[in-house]
């Protein structure tokens, strides 16, 4: 039997499709192996939404290449958002690489390939792509050029894929999109993520529903409405702002101004008063002044999120920011800014956090992590705590007895509830 290694980097959407691809080896009789060095098929899941991102591929690339110069037998395959359509000057590039195949889409080398592949064995947590692409062209993001335009999956083949992960262990979905909230404009009837929303409540068996990437200006109130009033929509959102200033939020080609971001974050807390929202933030962008990057940390002070999600700009090839602003704020002022508000966040989330102490909270337990069981409360927080039982999967309500600023420990509320 021939044997695989894979390697991902990058958002979830990249983890959910090589769960995806290692199911569809696992079909083809391939089997896993712990390193490069012992695969006949190595598989890299490329991100370029970050030069860093892209810089690991390019060197991982390198080392496959001396095996392969070792070891002339191994193939390796190259998908993800670095591969471009022009294929010939990918292998130009990449001459060590056997085969590519966009993102989003399945290997061509292998042969009658399937139509439905799910993961080989559902994690109790398990995220759904319900949607390909990105029609909104943010002047940094590369995603536009890499994936394409929006693509909708089906209402009808989202929710018998939900309905079969739940069969085989998943209890919680988080259904993904690079603009997750676009989805369904591209179907017949034009059905909304409320609808799909309700539609995923619906399956039995199923506990929590989250969604992601949500673009503010796609952010209905219908939505709103939908995580209020559907049980198993979870209070917790991430809700991308990237910048608090209008002006650099204009050149980002962001599609709305901060007073906008700042009432639909007022709506939503209104209508889930208990919600976790967080946050993404670039620092460093083209034209950035010390003013403008002090509205950002204004921006996080005044909304308190639960999390935010930093980097610092790096100019993608061929976005409308690489080609058109000059990339003009220092890499060391652009790291002080980027420990500057790592810093408030840590402290915001600290804060927050411990207010959670005393709190019952409902926790969906994931896995055994160490000697004590790890999962997520509604929100989104990371919950640790001590139990004897085989706790996974279900859901065990935890009082919180300490903080830090990246997850919550607790205490059974019950201990009956987890003794063996």
């Amino acid at each position: 039997m021939p044997s695989y290694h894979i390697f991902t980097i990058g958002c979830q959407m990249n983890q959910a499709e090589a769960e995806r691809l290692e199911s569809l080896l696992a079909q083809k009789d391939f089997f896993p192996v712990g390193s490069a060095e012992a695969a006949d098929l190595v598989l890299l899941v490329s991100c370029a939404v970050r030069g860093s991102a892209e810089d690991r591929i390019t060197n991982r690339l390198a080392l496959l290449r001396r095996i392969k110069e070792r070891r002339p037998a191994l193939k390796i395959a190259l998908t993800g958002c670095m591969v471009e359509d022009n294929l010939s000057a990918m292998k130009k590039k990449y001459p060590m690489v056997d085969h590519f195949f966009s993102a989003g889409s399945l290997p061509d080398f292998l042969d009658k390939l399937p139509e439905d592949i799910l993961p080989a064995s559902p994690a109790v947590a398990e995220c759904v792509p319900i949607i390909q692409g990105c029609d909104n062209f943010c002047s940094y993001c590369i995603v536009p050029y890499r994936r394409g335009r929006e693509r909708s999956r089906s209402l009808e083949n989202i929710v018998a894929e939900v309905r079969e992960l739940v069969r085989r262990g998943a209890r919680e979905v988080t259904l993904l999109g690079q603009n997750v909230n676009a989805w369904g404009h591209d179907l017949a009837g034009n059905p909304d993520l409320a609808d799909l929303l309700a539609a995923v409540d619906a399956v039995s068996g199923l506990y929590r529903i989250r969604f992601l990437t949500n673009h503010p200006k796609d952010m209905s109130q219908r939505l709103i409405e939908a995580m209020s009033n559907l049980p198993k929509v979870c209070p917790s959102l991430n809700l991308p702002a990237q910048a608090g200033d209008d002006a650099v939020l204009e050149r980002m080609r962001r599609g709305y101004t901060i007073g906008e971001y700042k009432r639909l974050a007022a709506a939503i807390r209104q209508a889930v008063p208990e919600a976790g929202l967080t946050t993404d933030v670039i620092v460093g962008f083209p034209g950035e002044t010390a003013e403008q990057f002090g509205n950002t940390r204004r921006l996080l002070e005044e909304l308190r999120f639960d999390a935010v999600h930093l980097a610092a700009y790096s100019p993608r090839p061929g976005t409308e920011a690489a080609e058109k602003y000059p990339d003009d704020v220092g890499k060391a002022e652009k790291g002080r800014r980027l420990a500057e508000l790592e810093a408030l966040q840590e402290s915001i989330a600290r804060q927050i956090n411990e207010a959670c102490i005393g709190q019952t909270v409902e926790v969906l337990v994931e896995s055994l992590h160490k000697t004590q069981w790890r999962g997520r409360e509604r929100r989104g927080k990371l919950v640790f705590f001590k139990g004897k039982a085989d706790l996974k999967g279900q859901i065990v309500n935890v009082k919180i007895t300490g903080a830090g600023p990246w997850s919550l420990r607790g205490e059974a509320a019950d201990p009956a509830e987890i003794q063996a």
